[in-house]
């Protein structure tokens, strides 16, 4: 058996080390934004659980990204009051992405933007205008702070739109009408819109009533990317292009439930709206969308809860970068590319990552045994 020596300072020593070892190893593998994301809305600052972050301009194949599903339908002319019909196809949209030796070029191969390209035909089929929508999978998204990097088509008679959707009466739109583009003055409308039920009850002619807005762009939105930005909360929507407010809405109309993300390119020949169809195929490309939320499911909310131990500690909530009119930098950053970030979050489709790190409670036992091991040695155990 062996004799147990006494050296009480050295080992003394080692369990102090020990044990500030240990609480320093857990402190550092908690993960950063496991509380979430917060942003400044209208002065106040908001604390977001969940994120949707996709780099289009640097994604090879739309088709293997999880989060968003390509929409596939047929619209018939009465359904959508236009002169034609509207055909969805997959077909319809791609991402194409900066050769590998360019990659931050933001031009593909082809010499245009790189990044989701949704098209709108010229050419009818049938009776039906060609065109493209995109969906966030998730549809648990509420309240938050939704934005895309778009480069819109100059090719007149197409809607572009850029919205979040419950129904057709909650329903969040940021739509940009190419015929109404006039490049010999600079007048580069946008037509925000909540779509509610005063809407519906005038025929979905969302004009007519408080909650549409026709803003101008303060930018040429067909010469290069801009920010588009919606930001949702109770009882309020905020609308921003290239980092300015263009519009705030309150009231009733502003939606109540949880919807979904959707990016869209369409024509039905509506003179009153889309115009066209376009005389030569339309492209409109989306270089990201970056989506920062509350989800309504209760099992997004448990995980947040399980995570989120100690929402005052240093990286436990992460500032949201955000695009401004004099710094347009933060358009090219994610979360999801950035080491130590927190799991259980939607990375589908990113260049990167986030680097995982030992988990507490794997650190805890390690550094028990590196400890319990220390002890032994100094004490003669071993």
């Amino acid at each position: 058996m062996p004799r147990l020596g006494r050296r009480p300072l050295t080992g003394l020593l080692t369990i102090v080390v020990s044990v500030c070892l240990l609480a320093t190893l857990i402190q550092s593998v908690a993960a950063d934004c496991e509380c979430g994301y917060s942003t400044d809305i209208d002065g106040e600052v908001h604390v977001l659980t969940d994120l949707i972050e996709t780099d289009f301009a640097h994604l090879a194949d739309i088709a293997t990204n999880t989060d968003w599903v390509r929409q596939a339908f047929n619209v018939t002319s009465d359904a959508d009051r236009g002169s034609y019909g509207e055909m969805y196809a997959t077909s319809n949209m791609q991402t194409v992405v900066a050769p590998k030796n360019d990659l931050d070029s933001g031009r593909a191969e082809d010499g245009q933007p790189a990044g989701l390209r949704l098209l709108v035909k010229s050419g009818l089929v049938g009776d039906m205008v060609p065109v493209s929508e995109i969906d966030s999978s998730r549809t648990d998204i509420m309240y938050g702070s939704f934005r895309a990097g778009i480069r819109l088509t100059n090719v007149t008679g197409t809607c572009s739109a850029f919205f979040w959707y419950y129904n057709d009466t909650q329903e969040i739109d940021m739509e940009f009408l190419s015929r109404e583009y006039n490049a010999s003055n600079r007048s580069y409308p946008v037509n925000l819109v909540l779509q509610s039920r005063a809407a519906a009850e005038s025929g979905f002619n969302a004009q007519g009533t408080p909650t549409f807005v026709k803003a101008r762009l303060p930018f040429d939105p067909t010469a290069d990317f801009y920010e588009y930005r919606i930001d949702f909360l109770p009882g309020r929507v905020y609308f921003y292009a290239g980092g300015q407010l263009l519009a705030k809405m309150a009231g009733d109309a502003v939606p109540t439930h949880a919807g979904h993300l959707v990016l869209q390119q369409w024509s039905n020949g509506n003179p009153l709206w889309s115009g066209g169809p376009p005389d030569q195929d339309a492209v409109s490309t989306v270089s990201y969308v970056k989506a920062y939320f509350n989800s309504s499911s209760p099992q997004r909310q448990k995980d947040w809860t399980d995570r989120c131990r100690s929402p005052g500690a240093p990286g436990a909530v992460c500032a949201i970068p955000s695009v401004t009119a004099t710094n347009t930098t933060a358009s090219g950053w994610f979360f999801t590319d950035q080491k130590n970030m927190t799991n259980n979050q939607t990375v589908s489709g990113h260049k990167s990552g986030g680097e995982k790190t030992l988990s507490a409670a794997t650190a805890l036992w390690t550094v028990s045994v590196v400890a319990f091991m220390a002890f032994g040695w100094e004490f003669g155990v071993w």
